[in-house]
């Protein structure tokens, strides 16, 4: 995140755009609207979730645009809400972040696709593994879809960002790697507590509201 207006070429931006429109595309017909029709504790993770991804999105820190460091707490978004309504969640909050005059209008294809689309499909796949592992183990989920998801998450988020500036011609590796790639493990580790965290509150007060967790499976 961070980008300004004009950073990344038009035929990158074009791409990334068109691939972010299609899975928000996809996510719209996955998700399960009656469900969120009639289910009050759905609509509040939902529209909560937005509300604390503008207010967390805030807080960040780097030098060059686009080579920002913050918490996206996308795995506890996929968790709650599954991955289609996770990435209409991030979404929405970007064009709030918009509207702030915190993001750029035009690179709001590039920011969706790698600081919500990506970690959001990521989570979801760590889910998948999980629960194709066939674990019995109550923890196994929190940890290994919690914590260590959100950390993988991000890491994927952040190489690919990396990968698109260099690939673009926006900077070069020496400068991404000096003010970005030698942090990024840095992020690692409150993104994974922050994430993990919430994922820990919900599982033991409201799992409810995990709709990725089938407690049968642990229980």
């Amino acid at each position: 995140m961070g980008l300004t207006s004009g950073l990344i070429p038009l035929p990158w931006l074009l791409l990334c755009w068109g691939v972010l429109l299609i899975l928000v595309i996809a996510a719209l017909v996955y998700a399960d609207w009656a469900q969120l029709v009639v289910e009050r504790p759905l609509q509040h993770s939902l529209f909560a979730g937005i509300l604390l991804l503008v207010l967390a999105w805030q807080i960040r820190a780097g030098l060059s645009p686009g080579l920002t460091i913050h918490i996206l707490g996308m795995t506890a978004m996929t968790l709650m809400l599954g991955w289609a309504f996770a990435i209409l969640a991030g979404v929405a909050a970007l064009i709030f972040m918009v509207v702030l005059g915190r993001e750029s209008l035009d690179m709001l294809g590039v920011t969706g696709l790698v600081a919500v689309a990506i970690p959001c499909l990521v989570s979801y796949g760590i889910v998948r593994w999980e629960k194709a592992r066939g674990f019995r183990n109550f923890f196994a989920y929190l940890f290994v879809c919690g914590f260590f998801g959100a950390a993988i998450a991000v890491l994927v988020a952040g190489l690919s960002m990396v990968a698109l500036l260099w690939m673009s011609g926006v900077y070069s590796w020496e400068l991404l790697v000096h003010e970005y790639v030698r942090y990024l493990p840095l992020i690692l580790l409150p993104e994974a507590f922050v994430n993990g965290t919430i994922v820990s509150g919900l599982m033991v007060f409201h799992p409810q509201r995990l709709l990725t967790l089938d407690e049968s499976r642990y229980l």
